[in-house]
């Protein structure tokens, strides 16, 4: 698993993944992550989901806000 810090960074690298893809800002962005099912897959070990590189893990976050 990740540090804290590094999962941070990695939260901020997806938030700016996401802001990009909906040109939203970054803020919106961050929200639409921790009220997302995204976020709580992310901090578990079991799903692996924070191996995944940032920019699938916004299109999952984007993905999940469609449905």
């Amino acid at each position: 698993m990740l540090s804290d810090l590094l999962m941070w960074n990695k939260i901020g690298r997806i938030a700016t993944c996401i802001s990009q893809k909906l040109g939203v800002t970054p803020l919106q962005a961050l929200d639409m992550f921790y009220s997302s099912p995204v976020c709580d897959q992310l901090h578990s070990e079991a799903t692996g989901l924070y191996m995944m590189s940032d920019g699938y893990i916004a299109d999952e976050v984007v993905l999940n806000m469609k449905k």
